[in-house]
């Protein structure tokens, strides 16, 4: 484009110069001839001026155009990056929701999530990751309550028939509604059998820890299901928590055992007190008494002097 206007411009002052010459050479009258010189003379500084300034734009376009063609080129390539970005954390996603589908890999994100709670609020020596039992059973986690009891607490993640549920409707949910009832109330009930054993210094009651918030809700929310799950969970003394109720629950126990030791030992103390209390009135008993000894044997030594 450039050339192409640089050609047309030196055609045309060619052009002007050639007309000038043909005048010239046809008026021979010297004072024509001097303003013959006096016109080529502006003309050529006019050209020369045009074709500056013409130069100077097609130099400021040109210039523009390469900063545009730039610009575009490293959006261009910014649009294309941050698009592989997307396209990665997509297949993260995906891999992430494939992880779910497996449920060996499930029941590994709910420990992983339980150990990593415990952690975050509970010193180590305050808890332990796969809590062994005599059967031979291993819970995911056990706290130590302040009464030396442990509280066990495991990890459920009932997440395939919730699923299908959620992607399902009409008829089909309700049937993988009532699935996921069913493997809700097989998992509260192996807690139930496994890790509640008392004679094993564990408290009479456990914790199911479920690590979706959405399937936790689902749980607890009986809004047009036959089962309360949650009554049913405590029935079974199931205490049903989740990743943002979880820590609170933990709390509110300890709190509870801790008042109820403080409880005990107040009364411990009360009994002491009470039994220190009749052993002072004894010994006040047995001072009168001596006292009323001395006092008698006083009472005859003065007699015996008398005499």
């Amino acid at each position: 484009m450039t050339e192409i206007i640089l050609i047309l411009v030196i055609a045309l002052v060619f052009s002007g110069i050639g007309i000038l010459f043909l005048f010239k050479k046809t008026k021979v009258d010297e004072r024509q001839s001097g303003a013959i010189k006096d016109l080529e003379r502006r003309l050529t500084d006019l050209m020369i001026n045009q074709l500056k300034e013409i130069r100077g734009s097609v130099d400021g376009t040109s210039k523009a155009m390469h900063e545009q063609i730039y610009s575009f080129t490293k959006e261009a390539t910014q649009i294309k990056e941050e698009l592989k970005q997307v396209q990665d954390k997509i297949k993260d996603v995906s891999s992430f929701q494939e992880i779910f589908k497996a449920p060996k890999l499930r029941g590994q994100w709910g420990e992983a999530s339980l150990e990593h709670i415990l952690s975050q609020h509970f010193p180590p020596e305050l808890y332990k990751i796969q809590y062994l039992f005599s059967s031979g059973e291993q819970v995911d986690a056990a706290l130590k309550l302040p009464n030396g009891n442990v509280l066990p607490i495991d990890a459920k993640f009932p997440s395939e028939n919730f699923s299908k549920m959620i992607e399902s409707a009409g008829s089909e949910r309700e049937f993988f509604q009532k699935k996921f009832v069913e493997d809700v109330k097989l998992k509260i009930n192996d807690i139930a059998s496994k890790y509640i054993l008392p004679a094993e210094g564990t408290v009479d009651f456990a914790l199911m820890y479920i690590p979706a918030e959405a399937i936790y809700y689902e749980i607890v929310n009986n809004i047009g299901r036959e089962v309360d799950l949650a009554s049913y969970a405590w029935s079974k003394k199931i205490i049903l928590t989740s990743p943002n109720t979880v820590y609170l629950a933990l709390r509110t126990i300890e709190h509870w055992f801790k008042d109820t030791q403080i409880s005990r030992q107040t009364q411990e103390i009360l009994k002491k007190m009470g039994k220190i209390n009749q052993d002072s009135l004894k010994l006040m008993d047995d001072f009168r008494k001596l006292g009323s000894h001395l006092k008698n044997a006083v009472s005859a030594y003065d007699t015996s002097e008398k005499r």
